[in-house]
């Protein structure tokens, strides 16, 4: 009876763990940068084409309210990789270049590697495709030229741009091809492997074809309100900038030109997502590897009057999710729990079986993976600079400014914040309960630069 109960008992493990044959998960990090929530999965953009995308979401569970720790690139991915919230390292921007913030070997790569692991990875996982390089087995740069051939002078957003590219011009299809062949490859140990993708990051050039996908003609305007800037405070206005490019693009007449820009690179992205999966179902691996995809942070449109990232609205703090674990996930879920990118280090250690150091502040998403709608209490908090903060539960949205400026969006009722109802005295009890999510220390802002 005891031999019996411990072979029951492995295999309960096993299979709780997705491992085979008591070997370690391998990992297959996949992040894209700029990817707002306009994917198929999501139901935020009807007009958005991401198909492989989409199939990747099938395969397991995706959340439809993941949110990134600050919106911007660089904090964001250097909040994500470190496990360490912007509030705590002081990294807030991206002119706080990570490296002077996040010390070296605290990294999700360097846990995974201490663990064991053969890290590996290529293109933009850090800021800058920069990395320390001590965390890293392998991990090439990109061929020159591989980000279109001049075009990355210009952005291709107020002005267009020429198109006459190839898929192969740009520097994602390469990050792909070499992760492609790292999973073709055998291993003699489980592998960390991290594919980071430039697009939809400006400069908007990709192949002309990804643009005739959606006629200028066809284009449609995101959910917008001329005055729905009338019931912000003071930061809030302050962030959202009217005259700034909103203002240029009511006056050059681009606005419908820039969103068709957008759905083409993530079209372009989109083709790249499903490179990277063909080569995946051919993997000898395929059946022992976690995938997790994500995008590191949303990105505006006009709503609010505002364009690109820098905000603490849902649009510039959305981004895709997408967990793919054997033995865990089930396919075709989706989980509407409010869910934070700060989940996602101790998820993996948590999956993969590797301690979760001292230092990591999010909470592993393992319960919500396998059962989607369980219950799940903590917020997602978004940070955009000095004590300025944003809380989102599945049903709000919080702002509190550093001044105390206040915003609150009920989004059962307001999907796309246009009514802020902060000074309703009905909502008081409201705030006092998400405002409990606030950092408790906020580490003053100073300046760590890159340096040549």
């Amino acid at each position: 009876m005891m031999r019996r109960s411990l072979i029951c008992l492995t295999v309960l493990l096993s299979i709780s763990t997705g491992l085979t044959r008591g070997e370690k998960p391998n990992v297959l990090f996949i992040a894209v940068d700029d990817l707002n929530h306009w994917v198929g999965h999501t139901g935020r953009n009807p007009q958005t084409k991401t198909s492989n995308i989409d199939r990747l979401a099938k395969r397991g569970v995706a959340f439809t309210r993941a949110y990134c720790a600050a919106p911007a690139c660089n904090p964001s991915r250097a909040a994500l990789m470190s496990g360490m919230r912007p509030s705590t390292t002081g990294c807030y921007h991206n002119q706080d270049f990570w490296t002077g913030f996040v010390p070296e070997g605290k990294s999700l790569a360097a846990t995974f590697q201490q663990a064991g692991y053969t890290t590996i990875g290529m293109g933009k996982i850090y800021h800058g495709d920069t990395f320390y390089e001590s965390e890293w087995d392998e991990y090439p740069g990109l061929p020159t030229p591989a980000h279109g051939q001049g075009v990355d002078k210009m952005e291709g957003f107020h002005e267009p741009l020429v198109h006459d590219l190839k898929d192969e011009d740009l520097g994602d299809w390469h990050t792909v091809n070499f992760c492609a062949q790292k999973l073709s490859e055998e291993h003699d140990k489980p592998f960390f492997l991290a594919c980071g993708l430039h697009k939809p990051h400006l400069p908007f050039a990709v192949p002309r074809k990804y643009y005739d996908l959606f006629p200028l003609d066809e284009i449609e305007l995101p959910p917008y309100q001329e005055e729905d800037l009338d019931d912000l405070p003071p930061a809030g206005l302050k962030v959202a900038r009217p005259q700034g490019d909103h203002r240029r693009f009511k006056e050059n007449g681009r606005w419908k030109a820039a969103i068709q820009s957008y759905l083409a690179t993530v079209a372009y992205t989109d083709m790249n997502v499903g490179r990277l999966l063909d080569a995946f179902d051919k993997s000898p691996h395929r059946d022992n590897t976690i995938i997790v995809f994500w995008g590191d942070h949303g990105w505006h449109f006009g709503e609010k009057h505002h364009w690109r990232k820098f905000a603490l609205w849902e649009e510039a703090t959305r981004a895709p999710l997408i967990w793919v674990v054997p033995g865990v996930t089930q396919p075709e879920t989706q989980c509407e729990r409010a869910v934070e990118f700060m989940s996602i280090y101790p998820t993996l250690c948590d999956l993969a079986g590797v301690p979760v150091p001292e230092h990591v502040e999010g909470q592993s998403l393992r319960s919500l993976l396998e059962v989607p709608d369980s219950s799940w209490e903590p917020a997602a908090l978004t940070t955009h600079g000095y004590k300025n903060h944003a809380v989102r539960s599945d049903r709000w949205r919080y702002i509190r400014y550093a001044n105390g400026d206040e915003e609150l969006y009920d989004h059962t009722a307001d999907p796309y914040e246009w009514v802020n109802l902060a000074g309703d005295a009905n909502t008081a009890s409201v705030k006092t309960k998400l405002a409990r999510w606030l950092p408790q220390t906020d580490m003053p802002p100073r300046r760590m630069k890159k340096t040549d």
